[in-house]
């Protein structure tokens, strides 16, 4: 995955290519917000709602394997709800005993590689498949694709707040 702390130029006739550049750009800045920080920083949590650091990392990689392999191909995947206490997916963030964040950035950056391929791969009006996290009225890919852009974006700003109460270190 290219790490870039540069937005994607909007310019591109390319829907599915600004949809991959944004994609990495979100991947990237997650990356770059959780560099530094120590294995106690990662894993303590400074907000009432009790997540932490690598819980929110976790829950990034659970997410976008759920949403375009389970989702839209369909294909079953270990532990889909991984990122969840109990399997439960109301239930709060944790991540498995003895993972790391390298654990969790490998695993990003590897859903970020096969999610490139999904989206190179498939048009952009497909539904996603029946049969794994859907079981009738799947969205298209675009639907998918704006959901998985805005949990990036939405969690990238959860951790400027964080990593601004942890050690003072300002956010884009």
């Amino acid at each position: 995955m290219p790490l870039s702390d540069v937005e994607p130029r909007l310019d591109s006739a390319d829907a599915t290519a600004q949809v991959v550049a944004y994609l990495d750009y979100y991947r990237a800045a997650v990356a770059r917000k959780i560099d530094g920080l120590s294995d106690d920083q990662l894993r303590r949590s400074v907000l009432p709602s009790g997540w932490t650091p690598l819980e929110l990392l976790c829950h990034l990689v659970h997410m976008e394997r759920r949403w375009f392999r389970w989702g839209f191909l369909g294909e079953p995947v270990e532990d889909p709800w991984g990122d969840h206490a109990d399997g439960d997916p109301d239930g709060p963030w944790q991540v498995p005993p003895g993972t790391t964040r390298d654990d969790l950035l490998a695993a990003l950056h590897d859903g970020g590689a096969r999610t490139r391929q999904v989206l190179t791969a498939h048009a952009p009006h497909e539904r996603g498949a029946l049969g794994g996290r859907f079981t009738a009225d799947p969205p298209t890919l675009t639907w998918i694709c704006f959901h998985v852009l805005q949990e990036y974006a939405r969690h990238a700003g959860h951790l400027d707040v964080v990593r601004e109460l942890v050690d003072g270190g300002l956010g884009e």
